[in-house]
């Protein structure tokens, strides 16, 4: 596994004492500064400038460090197949390999209490856990790692969505020196709007084509899955495309491969499940395309 490669991986860089304290917006009401970001945040157009502007709102409550993950096959507890979720984060890669890369993540206590609860919750709990002798031994292997990775304080959350398929979650790591004590007080202060910041971006992203982990689909072959969705069959999708139904066969055998499908049927579904079709350029190129 991989976190996206849509450009969507910032890294850290060094934080000075000012930097390192928990801080909320300044000019004008707090309220009307959330507003605005959720505003900016509703009007994004890309997966890439949904997360930047999500990151540039965080940070200004005090969390410099973020991972997002959604998936669409959620089933008895598993995110389903991992090339079709979505993993976004700011960690530094050199520190986040394993953690992210390895699965790390899905071993920690948070992530068990995201799978199994919707709404917000701070990481103290995963701590009281711990002393309670309640987290298993990979749980424990799993919070170390997050410690060195520099997760010793913040808040997950855990989006509600009507689909029982879907789940996403959420990560918020505070700036470093921070304590756990002042992200709750934070919280309990600001919290709302958080949450609030966080949801919009969610829903957003929901609505855009699902930057997933597999190989996305080349125009051509969209083109054909998007045809026969509207009904066409092989020789009327030969005839608007202007090539051969043997060619049309082999964008659609192409477009199956790559959504790890048997039936085109399934392969109209899936991409549509990922909002890859009758989007436009929105859907990433592969990357032979992108030379090409």
């Amino acid at each position: 596994m991989r976190t996206t490669s849509l450009g969507l991986h910032r890294q850290d860089t060094p934080q000075n004492a000012a930097a390192r304290q928990v801080h909320v917006p300044v000019g004008g009401s707090n309220l009307s500064n959330a507003l605005a970001h959720m505003q900016r945040i509703g009007n994004a157009r890309t997966p890439e400038e949904l997360w930047s502007l999500l990151l540039a709102a965080l940070e200004e409550y005090g969390f410099d460090r973020v991972n997002y993950g959604a998936t669409r096959a959620n089933r008895d507890g598993s995110i389903g197949d991992i090339q079709d979720a979505v993993f976004l984060s700011n960690h530094p890669r050199n520190v986040m390999s394993d953690y992210l890369d390895m699965g790390f993540y899905m071993r920690t206590p948070m992530f068990r209490w995201v799978m199994h609860n919707t709404g917000a919750c701070s990481w103290a709990w995963a701590e009281n856990e711990r002393r309670a002798g309640r987290l298993s031994p990979e749980e424990l292997a799993a919070q170390d790692m997050a410690r060195r990775a520099g997760m010793t304080a913040g808040y997950s959350i855990s989006f509600t969505d009507p689909s029982p398929r879907s789940r996403a979650a959420m990560g918020l790591s505070a700036k470093a020196g921070v304590t756990q004590d002042e992200v709750d007080a934070l919280w309990a202060d600001k919290g709302s709007e958080i949450m609030a910041i966080c949801q919009m971006m969610h829903l957003r992203m929901r609505g855009m084509p699902f930057p997933v982990q597999r190989r996305p689909l080349s125009p051509r072959q969209r083109e054909a899955l998007e045809w026969v969705a509207e009904g066409k069959t092989t020789q009327d999708i030969a005839i608007i495309m202007g090539i051969s139904p043997a060619m049309v066969e082999k964008h659609l055998r192409l477009a199956r491969e790559a959504l790890d499908v048997e039936t085109t049927a399934h392969a109209v579904a899936k991409a549509a499940l990922f909002n890859h079709l009758f989007a436009g350029d929105q859907v990433p190129l592969p990357r032979e395309a992108e030379r090409g």
